[in-house]
């Protein structure tokens, strides 16, 4: 596997401009995933197709300043915890794992709450995608040490 500096002007050019759009679209699913087909998951193999295309054909030093490898299990680490805590603090006030509806915020619905829930565990699924997919493609290519 080709790691760095493409040979091709032209590709390494698309890419650079193709990956903050790729990025931003798996923001928006991960953000509308609650709404209809895609979610935590989709979103966060795209925002991770949006770090590694860079790798894969700007030079090494510019695409590892854009996304650290460290970034991988940060980013990891934090989705698995935010997917978590979302599960365990309903538990803590009487209601089953992962029922929203068991919090009590002063002036919300449950309704909004189930609402809110749900969106904090599709950012903790993107999250926790994003950073296994960036972790696992640093490692088979043997840069998880930058």
């Amino acid at each position: 596997m080709m790691v760095g500096a493409y040979p091709s002007v032209v590709v390494r050019v698309v890419c650079a401009l193709l990956s903050p759009f790729i990025a931003l679209f798996g923001i928006y699913v991960v953000a509308h995933g609650h709404y209809g087909p895609g979610g935590g998951f989709a979103g966060g193999v795209f925002i991770a197709v949006g770090a590694i295309l860079p790798r894969l054909t700007l030079p090494e030093d510019l695409a590892y300043r854009l996304f650290p490898a460290k970034v991988g299990p940060i980013a990891g680490g934090g989705g698995m915890l935010l997917f978590l805590l979302c599960g365990v603090i309903p538990m803590l006030l009487g209601g089953e794992f992962l029922d929203y509806g068991a919090l009590e915020l002063a002036g919300v619905g449950e309704p909004r709450i189930r609402y809110l829930g749900i969106l904090l565990v599709e950012v903790g699924v993107g999250l926790a995608v994003f950073g296994a997919m960036v972790m696992i493609f640093d490692v088979l290519v043997g840069e998880q040490d930058r």
